[in-house]
């Protein structure tokens, strides 16, 4: 047990990069934790610091027992935070990466009941679409639409979200309006970058249609996508929630009616199951508000 108190010892210190800004940090004498630190070393039989009078840094052995320490001492944190909020609200801030048109849309109506509900919790949102490093970068969960690729994360389905496709009546105008899924091989069509949108599928009473489409225009971003649409730039593929204003202003018109696209899931991914009380509050207000779309 004392080597896994002075394993989060050796934590701090290669997060403070010295031993003086970790034992102000952790409110024990400096010398007291340098002692701690070279028992640890005796225990493994390895150097694990380069010590010098400037600076400390992680010798190869520390590096690799840094890497995997920080994860064990983490989750033994989560583990009485967890336990602890039993008894009190979860506080911290909540990183998370979330595309830009899905939090607009969907997210940003419900931070407000969210903080009400948890006043304790901040937040700090990176609106983009790429696939954010959750083992890398300081995220604490990312919301992605569409089925997770990496298979290492942990993925929590939140939602399924119906999509149509979407033309502009001015593009209608010069391009003509298709009256069968056939037919969009002949149109513009806006395609997300993704392997799945080399085709779309599309069905109505049982009836499959699975066409290729082809543009020159591909994008990562939803939001740009129903943007371009707007501008007269082809026919796009779009949750139907996205582009109620559009449609109600004018700017874009359903087509092909009666033929539903595939619904493109949305999931909840994490690094781990284990989760701080922030995150997991967070996802289950997720999952109890979108379930109903």
């Amino acid at each position: 047990m004392s080597h896994l108190d002075d394993m989060a010892l050796f934590v701090e210190v290669v997060k403070a990069k010295g031993f003086r800004g970790a034992a102000d940090a952790l409110g024990i004498p400096n010398s007291t934790l340098s002692r701690r630190i070279g028992a640890l070393e005796k225990a493994i039989g390895l150097r694990l610091l380069h010590r010098t009078t400037r600076k400390v840094e992680p010798t190869e052995a520390g590096q690799l027992y840094y890497e995997r320490s920080r994860r064990i001492v983490e989750e033994a944190r989560l583990v009485h935070e967890q336990l602890g909020d039993m008894l009190a609200q979860p506080r911290g801030v909540l990183r998370a990466s979330v595309p830009e048109g899905f939090a607009i849309v969907f997210l940003a109506p419900l931070i407000a009941e969210f903080s009400l509900l948890y006043p304790g919790i901040t937040f700090e949102f990176d609106l983009t679409s790429r696939l954010a490093d959750l083992v890398s970068e300081p995220l604490d969960v990312a919301i992605r639409m569409g089925y997770p690729a990496n298979s290492n994360l942990i993925a929590r389905r939140l939602a399924s979200l119906p999509r149509y496709l979407y033309a502009s009546p001015k593009y209608l105008e010069l391009a003509g309006e298709p009256s069968h899924p056939d037919e969009l091989q002949r149109h513009k069509c806006l395609r997300m970058r993704a392997p799945s949108e080399s085709s779309w599928t599309l069905q109505h009473e049982g009836e499959t249609a699975q066409i290729s489409v082809d543009g020159s225009l591909t994008v990562n971003s939803v939001a740009m996508t129903q943007r371009l649409a707007t501008l007269d730039m082809g026919i796009a593929m779009l949750a139907e929630r996205i582009v109620v204003e559009d449609v109600a202003s004018g700017r874009l018109r359903r087509i092909l009616p009666d033929w539903k696209a595939t619904p493109i899931p949305v999931y909840a991914v994490t690094e781990t199951r284990l989760l701080p009380a922030k995150t997991q509050r967070f996802i289950d207000f997720l999952h109890q508000r979108l379930s109903d779309l």
